[in-house]
């Protein structure tokens, strides 16, 4: 991350440590103590709806011009019956932004003893977040929960925020549970393509594995892949764990979001890594609130990435011929 933007990168990383408090805090009080029925979303929508408001607080707060493309909107909250939901997520991001300050944290980034804020400020932080993006200009996107059925399964999830300026990402911070942190300065040293490992994710619907499956063919992996939710996997691959992080689409029309690969392009670059679609083109984060038309993201380190682009390219090839 530039040195030009030392202030935003210690607001990040402070509203990302108390946003993965309140979820940590969220998980224990309504996951683990609570009963739910089966398919019940409601911990993770309220944890969803508390982080960003903190996050969108904090920004708000100490970069007031700066607009904000996030996941969640309050109309639901405004309602009659969103009232009770309403009330534990102000309870829960007032928890959070009136936390001690911890080392490096600022009161005039609006947090601290005595920074409660009013039902109405924090479902107006939580709207911020509806900027629609474009190619000029500053703009930070949130994603507050990041892989919600790893968080109700107590496995993988992640906080996620980035600073994007003229579509380029300059700013990337992940909270990522439970992943511990480990100094890792770079991707390890370069492989063999046939000792990887491609870090994928849980869900099928989120990309194909038996694509992947044959892309491991055509490089010789024997090593069964690391599944995983949420960015955890750009977590991974930064600091030199798997090789490969492969997603391509299952289907026609999803369009991936920017908030679920901005911050991980860049702490993998910083690694030393390459992030790519499936055409070799750098993901365009100047196009609104996707990445525009679904080429797939393949990452991974910059020796290994090129063999890993050609697989995937001759295995699209072999798939069009089958069409």
């Amino acid at each position: 991350m530039s040195q030009a933007y030392t202030t935003e990168e210690q607001v990040a990383v402070a509203a990302v440590r108390r946003a993965c408090h309140l979820t940590s805090s969220v998980f224990n009080k309504l996951v683990k103590n609570e009963t739910l029925t089966k398919g019940d979303k409601s911990p993770v929508t309220v944890g969803d709806f508390a982080a960003q408001a903190v996050i969108s607080s904090m920004l708000h707060k100490a970069f007031p011009h700066d607009p904000i493309v996030g996941e969640e909107d309050a109309s639901d909250l405004r309602a009659e019956s969103g009232k009770e939901m309403k009330n534990r997520i102000v309870e829960l991001a007032n928890e959070a932004l009136t936390a001690e300050l911890g080392l490096g944290e600022s009161v005039t980034w609006g947090i601290g003893p005595g920074e409660q804020k009013s039902d109405a400020e924090l479902l107006d932080a939580i709207d911020r977040g509806n900027h629609e993006g474009g190619s000029t200009g500053r703009m930070w996107t949130i994603d507050p929960i990041d892989g919600t059925k790893g968080f109700l399964r107590g496995e993988q999830y992640a906080v996620c925020l980035s600073l994007i300026v003229d579509s380029k990402v300059q700013v990337g911070v992940i909270g990522s549970h439970p992943l511990r942190l480990q100094p890792h300065p770079s991707l390890d040293p370069p492989n063999p393509p046939q000792t990887l490992n491609f870090l994928e994710s849980v869900e099928a619907a989120h990309s194909s594995h038996s694509f992947n499956d044959r892309v491991s063919s055509l490089l010789g992996i024997t090593r069964a892949p690391t599944r995983m939710d949420s960015q955890a996997k750009y977590c991974c691959l930064a600091r030199g764990e798997g090789g490969a992080y492969l997603r391509m689409p299952t289907g026609v029309g999803y369009r991936e979001k920017i908030w679920d690969h901005a911050p991980g392009q860049i702490l993998v670059e910083e690694a030393g890594g390459v992030v790519t679609d499936s055409r070799g083109e750098p993901l365009n984060f100047g196009l609104g609130r996707t990445l525009g038309e679904n080429f797939g993201v393949i990452a991974a380190g910059k020796d290994v990435h090129p063999h890993v682009l050609e697989a995937v390219q001759k295995a699209l090839a072999e798939a069009k011929a089958k069409a």
